[in-house]
């Protein structure tokens, strides 16, 4: 069932006009845009270069810096947060404006959270490389650049509040509510998860205020719900706010957007201790957290059913579309990646799955499947409206589209292929109940998987690389014709 006014609401300004670029503030959105193509680059380009490690171990030369255990979280922190922080915070700046009819409350406090946000990620990412680190599960950073985070993320909370207060509208659009949860939620995840005490005034280091299993369920609570709020809820903002604008259509039920995002809310909370079955938690936390990771399922196929019928009706654009490819394709992959999930909580699953290769392929499923896909869906329609012009080439877009999504099926399939495998060895016994393999004949198994995994971070990486350039070549475009344009005006 469609909503005609929230039609009005999500597909409000699809031209921009130059009167609606001074009206809002965009340059603020374009510099989280562009910095957001920066981290993707580096943050992928590190991770194919660690997965090149695992498949040819002799890529980790004697320099430490270099080695898989300090490029790793520079990867993850560097797609999580730079990539995907930086898309976030430009998509929400952009969508609260529009949705509002408001121009952004706070220009001067919107650009200390781009550099804030920027600094404390580069910070983090220099203390990888150099070992410094709580030495956790997530690798968090140190305390200082904690605190750096904390201060941008109540700034966050203030611009996005105080414009929400200022609409124009007296309805506020679905995306909004699951941007705020996504904020609210990772400020309550970052303070509690981030708890520590430093050994001196002015030292670096510091200690968790958890030990033992209440510290592994309080980084289980935050890396799960870091997926459930950071990874989900805000991409969901984006989903449905950039989904209906590209099809042209209203969100399919919007009834159905609020039921999904009120369950999706409660639910996601309690699921993380499903990462810690089999551990010395008491068993009654996992079996609750495998509960409602099953439950989970309807809310996150209600609003994967409801992003994909918005298409009712324009089912054609799947064909002419390319920026429609990119965001149908990452619906199916939340799909699938959302019913994988609380299958692998199961406890019989789990014994297989846990461990393995098998839940490095699920996360980046997820990751590339969806959060990616639907970020460059986003941005291919965001940028050109942001500088007022058409994209620079849309057969390049397919190209990438293609490019991307050959990785992420060759990514996932590989370590499908490798986790399984792996744990299917390791629990393997001969007829007199020993071991039927030794962990040296896994890591042997596991060569071709993981080979094929760094070859699929190629194509990943060169999709970015396509899409850097096409930005960059539409931008420049676009100051060509301004410079044209100015120097007619003064002859």
């Amino acid at each position: 069932m469609a909503n005609s006014a929230v039609m009005g609401s999500a597909t409000a300004g699809t031209s921009v006009s130059s009167g609606a670029i001074e009206q809002y503030n965009y340059d603020i959105v374009k510099k989280f845009a562009l910095m957001a193509l920066f981290w993707g680059i580096a943050g992928m380009t590190a991770g194919t270069y660690i997965a090149s490690e695992l498949a040819w171990p002799f890529l980790n030369f004697d320099i430490a810096q270099i080695t898989f255990g300090r490029l790793r979280p520079l990867h993850t922190s560097g797609v999580i947060f730079g990539f995907g922080g930086n898309a976030l915070f430009a998509t929400s700046y952009y969508i609260v404006q529009r949705t509002c009819q408001t121009r952004l409350w706070g220009s001067g406090l919107a650009n200390f959270t781009f550099w804030g946000w920027n600094a404390a990620i580069a910070i983090a990412g220099v203390g990888y490389l150099l070992g410094i680190t709580q030495g956790r599960e997530y690798a968090e950073p140190e305390w200082y650049v904690d605190l750096l985070i904390t201060v941008v993320w109540v700034a966050y909370f203030l611009i996005y509040t105080m414009t929400l207060l200022k609409r124009n509208q007296p309805h506020i659009y679905v995306a909004n509510w699951f941007f705020m949860s996504f904020i609210l939620a990772t400020a309550l995840l970052h303070i509690f998860n981030n708890l520590a005490v430093p050994v001196s005034f002015l030292g670096i280091k510091s200690y968790s205020l958890f030990s033992g299993a209440q510290d592994a369920m309080t980084q289980w609570w935050y890396g799960h719900n870091a997926v459930g709020f950071f990874l989900t809820a805000a991409f969901l903002g984006m989903m449905y706010y950039f989904v209906p604008k590209q099809a042209g259509r209203p969100v399919y039920s919007y009834r159905l957007s609020i039921i999904h995002f009120w369950a999706l809310s409660f639910m996601y909370m309690w699921v993380g201790t499903h990462h810690l079955h089999w551990t010395a938690i008491p068993d009654w936390t996992s079996t609750l957290a495998a509960t409602f990771s099953i439950m989970l399922l309807m809310p996150s196929w209600g609003g994967m059913i409801n992003g994909i019928m918005t298409l009712s009706g324009a089912w054609d654009k799947l064909r002419s579309d390319p920026i429609m490819m990119f965001l149908i394709t990452s619906l199916s992959f939340y799909g699938m990646s959302t019913f994988e999930g609380p299958m692998m909580s199961l406890k019989s699953v789990n014994a297989l799955s846990h461990y393995t290769d098998w839940t490095v392929g699920h996360v980046h499923s997820g990751a590339l499947g969806w959060v990616a896909m639907v970020t460059f869906g986003s941005f291919y329609h965001l940028i050109p409206k942001l500088w007022n012009t058409t994209i620079y080439s849309v057969k390049l877009i397919y190209v990438h589209f293609f490019l991307a999504t050959i990785g992420i099926l060759l990514y996932i399939t590989a370590l499908w292929v490798s986790g399984i495998g792996q744990g299917l060895m390791l629990r393997a016994f001969d007829e007199y109940g020993n071991l039927a393999y030794s962990f040296i004949e896994t890591v042997a198994f596991m060569h071709g998987p993981l080979v094929a995994r760094a070859v699929a971070g190629i194509f990943f990486v060169a999709g970015i690389l396509l899409m850097t350039y096409n930005v960059w070549m539409t931008i420049a475009k676009r100051e060509t014709l301004r410079s044209t344009a100015t120097s007619a005006a003064k002859a």
